[in-house]
């Protein structure tokens, strides 16, 4: 009996079996603007919106359009997709829409600005955190909009939330009747490799609504088709915009781009480098750096000495460094106290796994700190997307028997990944 792509990627355990193949172009649901040949040399990257702008707006013309969007839509020269848009007759820009942390971004992790109108622009602005299904759906239709705009800069991770703001936002433009564009941004820590857990979608929640991996090395444009091709059930009237001038291989700093923090913990690409690893450590009652200028890069807590940094050396993981650290944040866990711990220093980014390194790290804080706990809410399985990850190390699992675990499923997720991706 054969499997389709759709219910192998669905399945929730030992993903073992090879994906059945299909090019976005020959059959699934969805259309790509500005598909381009082969690089010569390096250029600065053109973002979608950029090569949106160039030709005049033509995908959107004749409709009444809303911008899903966050402080990271700007241009090369920092001007905001939203204020450019409104000054230009050529498109008809009537709603914005926020995600988490909000449009203008003056909300902390786990808020949002709510529904109000931009001083700058005078838009409606509406705020889509935490609705998903019909919901969101009538937040669009009460827009008035025609066509759904997504464009947010991502950091790579599955458990980053504007992948699933993308999802829940596709999957509601469609019950809404909306058309959908998504203008594509570069993946800031390459898109070469798909890395970790996938996730068991028993444990689905707005960190992880589908099976993907930790570390999923696609861009936004690249999930969307993956979106509607695999997990959608009524697949959305999509349209992606491309990019021109980035490789698979681009790390964010060779892009040419100005990075806007996409939110107020992910402040420089080296922080999005690490992010898909260390931010397991937000299911332990270690800090993960947040309330401190190096948030994800430093861990910690009070109590932790040298010897943890000794037992992270002493795996000899690729392209990283621990130094022993003590620092005191400002809000979150350990505020105003001094935490022991440590900090990452990658020397090597090529041959860096951001995830095994994660692992690597669960694993010798726990060995090395009597003190190491899980957060009470298993958090933990939310982030790793199943309770395996924390079930073996509680066992007494290695680096490598953790490592070993999620092999087969991941395996699976890149055979059907391959399929959507749009870039060499």
């Amino acid at each position: 009996m054969g499997l389709s792509r759709r219910s192998l990627l669905a399945a929730g355990g030992a993903l073992g079996a090879v994906a059945a193949t299909a090019h976005p172009a020959a059959g699934t649901p969805g259309r790509e603007t500005g598909a381009p040949g082969r690089e010569t040399g390096r250029h600065r990257v053109r973002t979608g919106f950029e090569r949106l702008a160039a030709d005049g707006y033509a995908p959107l013309a004749g409709q009444r359009v809303g911008v899903v969007t966050n402080p990271t839509g700007v241009t090369p020269d920092a001007r905001h997709l939203v204020d450019v848009m409104h000054a230009d007759e050529r498109v008809d820009l009537t709603a914005v829409f926020g995600p988490e942390h909000g449009f203008r971004g003056t909300a902390q992790a786990g808020g949002s600005e709510g529904r109000y109108d931009d001083p700058a622009t005078g838009l409606p602005v509406y705020d889509t955190y935490l609705k998903s299904g019909q919901p969101l759906a009538d937040v669009f239709t009460a827009s008035g909009v025609d066509t759904v705009v997504f464009d947010v800069q991502d950091a790579g991770a599955r458990f980053y939330t504007y992948i699933w703001t993308l999802y829940d936002c596709m999957e509601a433009a469609a019950r809404a009747g909306k058309r959908f564009v998504v203008l594509d941004r570069p993946n800031p820590v390459t898109g070469r490799a798909a890395l970790g857990p996938v996730l068991d979608r028993a444990f689905a929640t707005f960190v992880g609504r589908e099976p993907i991996a930790q570390a999923h090395g696609m861009t936004v444009a690249e999930l969307a088709l993956l979106f509607n091709g695999e997990f959608l059930a009524a697949p959305v009237a999509l349209e992606t915009v491309r990019m021109t001038g980035w490789r698979r291989s681009d790390f964010f700093d060779s892009t040419g781009l100005p990075w806007v923090p996409p939110s107020p913990n992910m402040p420089t690409p080296e922080t999005a480098l690490v992010y898909s690893g260390t931010c397991l450590f937000e299911g332990t009652n270690l800090s993960e750096g947040r309330g401190t200028t190096r948030p994800f890069e430093l861990l910690g807590a009070e109590g932790i000495d040298r010897r943890w940094a000794e037992a992270a050396n002493a795996l000899g993981l690729p392209g990283v460094r621990f130094r022993e650290a003590y620092f005191a944040p400002t809000f979150s866990k350990f505020q105003g106290k001094t935490a022991g711990g440590v900090q990452l220093h990658v020397h090597d980014r090529e041959s860096f796994d951001p995830v095994r390194t994660g692992i690597g790290l669960l694993v010798t804080a726990r060995g090395s700190w009597p003190g190491f706990a899980w957060r009470p809410d298993h958090w933990i399985d939310k982030l790793t997307g199943s309770t395996r990850v924390r079930t073996l190390i509680d066992a007494g699992a290695d680096t490598d028997e953790v490592v070993g675990a999620w092999q087969a499923d991941l395996k699976a997720f890149r055979a059907v990944r391959k399929e959507y991706l749009l870039y060499r």
